[in-house]
């Protein structure tokens, strides 16, 4: 199957490698896309994915994966798929609310220089509420392999470093996948890898 794999936000296509190395091993067709949140719109971004599927998927059979901001891109292009929909969509560390983390370094003019609009659509409540999820089957993966202790940014809440568990799921925490890594690397982990393979058996 063809898959599409979108990296997050401060990291290039090569943060998806390893994954797409294992998904490409196990016999499917792994391509990658790269933005750059300082250089372009949410908008400028989802119109070359859509021209990508056009032109280099078999948009009658194949999937979205997403890690971080990588998710909110699939989110917002899924209105633009009419008659092309993925057969199934995997969400890596999502934000599926305005996050904590990017209310906070909103503040700040490095950060907004460095992410863009991209940046700051994540701390908008209003716009996070208001993207779609996908009516394909999905599957959410949320770390949880950051320390827990009450003198921590989480508390003791679970948390991959940058999204509290709750950030990651939303209302859908009950048919997650809880993964023992960190924000930055969960697409390098073999438990994330293993479970999308067999998640894709009965579409391929």
């Amino acid at each position: 199957m063809d898959l599409v794999l979108i990296h997050g936000m401060g990291r290039t296509p090569l943060s998806m490698a390893r994954l797409r190395r294992r998904l490409r091993r196990a016999g499917h067709n792994p391509l990658l896309f790269g933005y750059v949140p300082a250089f372009e719109t949410l908008q400028g971004t989802v119109a070359r994915l859509v021209k990508l599927i056009d032109r280099r998927v078999d948009s009658g059979n194949y999937a979205l994966v997403g890690h971080s901001l990588g998710t909110v891109i699939i989110r917002t292009v899924l209105g633009q798929l009419e008659n092309r929909a993925p057969s199934a969509c995997f969400f890596l560390a999502p934000p599926l609310v305005a996050c904590r983390a990017a209310r906070f370094f909103s503040r700040f003019r490095l950060y907004r220089w460095l992410t863009g609009e991209m940046g700051q659509l994540l701390a908008l409540e209003s716009f996070m509420q208001q993207l779609p999820m996908p009516s394909v089957p999905t599957r959410i993966y949320a770390g949880v392999g950051c320390p827990r202790a009450p003198w921590l940014p989480f508390g003791m809440e679970a948390s991959d470093c940058i999204l509290g568990v709750s950030e990651a799921t939303g209302s859908f925490e009950t048919e997650s996948v809880k993964v023992p890594s960190t924000h930055t690397f969960i697409m390098n982990s073999k438990q994330v890898f293993d479970d999308m393979v067999d998640f894709l058996k009965p579409l391929a």
